[in-house]
């Protein structure tokens, strides 16, 4: 089966979650009906829901207020309008915050995003290939892309859009606890959680988002037993403020040029913020807006210093808990269940189903204590992005994809072209969604993220414009 094969110029999209789903979206919208092909492949049932807002778990909220939430930069409250729309907090009491602000359950955006998707492949003007990619190859003018459905695609832009990989355990954990029936890898697979039972000792292996998720859904399952969260810094979650605030702070006005800099920047404005009754949120949020202006003014030694260094900070202050998550996390703390530990793993064995674990703490004592689960949420495993799927491997191995250097995706220019082991750019091979953020800088939050997808989608209308 071949398809692609018309007179039309053929786009094609890895991964259909909000990057790829939504750059599909805007580049319809952009270009005449016919004017080209484009072919999202992404084996859920539908686009726009992704690895994030595919969750069926109750307790998985979204994490940035729903009037933040939009697939349309210009249009930041058409969430909250769909919403309205569909009455779709009806049976969520817990969404509407006392401040009147929404956080609803994270499969809602994923539900809102098909729908705002779905007309478009209805109309034939986006094609869903519910398939995976199993191969991905170079020809003399073409991308030739073969899938689980035995099918091959011949496309003239190729844009990768999938997700990130899974969590990286720590040394020796993997090994020593592989086949155990609690030994939870991958938390984000679907019924990860479902053989932890309610008074089971658990070890969550990372602090982040996740890490959060996983204490909020234990505990609405009815879990009381003891649960460690560590990592190397011990550093928790945020919450959202109290009451909202706009953005303090002029972080563009004096842009710094090295990491040091950057930082004694933001403290001094948090200082400055706190004279005038503003809390930290502020500033973080005034830096967050020009994210990728301070990240694209440093130099590649001063990224990777921010990424060695204060990328752990960062991500606990600008990457927040919904405040439903903040609760549980609360709530488990103050009834002795949770422990926050600046710890990482030694070692680890087994005896018989329970898990003795070795903890360094960053204090350099060590702690021995027994679980009968282990949960990693470390999160994505950056530098093992090209190794993650054959096809992204074979890539690499022809030369086409190299590891951005900061580690934190897929190395591209500031136009998403992919650039390869030559050094050179590929203006047919794109990098879309947050395996472009080392170039690009701040792309892990929805906003941005949907700003992304309708840039990437402005650059692919441009070079079919050009190629016109």
């Amino acid at each position: 089966m071949n398809s692609g094969g018309g007179l039309s110029k053929v786009v094609a999209i890895i991964g259909g979650g909000v990057s790829g789903a939504g750059a599909a979206y805007h580049l319809a919208q952009a270009l005449v009906p016919g004017q080209a092909d484009i072919i999202v492949f992404e084996p859920r049932e539908e686009l726009g829901r992704g690895l994030a807002y595919d969750t069926t778990d109750a307790a998985h909220r979204i994490n940035v207020p729903a009037a933040r939430m939009s697939l349309f930069p210009d249009r930041p409250e058409d969430f909250l309008d769909w919403i309205a729309a569909t009455d779709g907090v009806a049976g969520d009491p817990r969404a509407v915050r006392p401040d009147g602000s929404l956080f609803p359950k994270r499969s809602l955006f994923g539900a809102y995003i098909a729908a705002r998707v779905q007309p478009l492949v209805d109309e034939g003007r986006i094609i869903h290939r519910r398939a995976l990619v199993t191969g991905v190859e170079k020809t003399s003018d073409k991308w030739v892309i073969s899938d689980s459905a035995g099918a091959e695609t011949r496309a003239d832009y190729l844009v990768i859009a999938t997700t990130h990989p899974a969590p990286s355990a720590p040394r020796g954990l993997q090994a020593a606890l592989a086949g155990h029936p609690r030994y939870v890898a991958d938390p984000t697979a679907a019924g990860a959680l479902d053989a932890i039972r309610p008074d089971d000792r658990v070890l969550i292996v990372g602090n982040g988002l996740t890490a959060a998720d996983i204490v909020a859904s234990l505990s609405l399952a009815g879990h009381h037993g003891e649960i460690v969260s560590a990592s190397r810094r011990g550093l928790r979650s945020r919450g959202h403020a109290a009451v909202a605030q706009e953005p303090f702070g002029d972080s563009t006005a004096q842009p710094a040029k090295t990491a040091s800099q950057l930082l004694k920047s933001i403290r001094r404005a948090i200082d400055e913020a706190g004279r005038a009754g503003i809390s930290w949120h502020a500033v973080i949020d005034e830096v967050r807006g020009h994210g990728r202006q301070i990240w694209q003014g440093l130099a590649l030694a001063e990224r990777q210093r921010i990424v060695r260094h204060l990328r752990p900070f960062w991500d606990v202050h600008r990457f927040r808990i919904a405040p439903q998550v903040e609760e549980a996390l609360d709530q488990a703390i103050g009834e002795g269940r949770l422990s926050v530990l600046a710890a990482s793993v030694r070692d680890a064995e087994r005896d018989g189903e329970e898990i003795g674990v070795t903890l360094r703490l960053r204090n350099g004592s060590t702690l021995a204590k027994t679980f009968d689960a282990v949960v990693v949420t470390t999160g994505p495993a950056h530098g093992g992005i090209l190794q993650s799927q054959l096809w992204l491997s074979e890539l690499a191995e022809a030369g086409w994809l190299e590891l951005d250097p900061t580690g934190l995706g897929i190395a591209c220019n500031d136009r998403c072209e992919a650039i390869g082991r030559a050094g050179d750019a590929e203006p047919s091979l794109l990098i879309g969604g947050p395996l472009a953020r080392g170039t690009f800088g701040e792309l892990m939050g929805l906003p941005q993220v949907t700003e992304h997808s309708v840039f990437v989608a402005a650059e692919l209308q441009r070079k079919l414009l050009q190629a016109d």
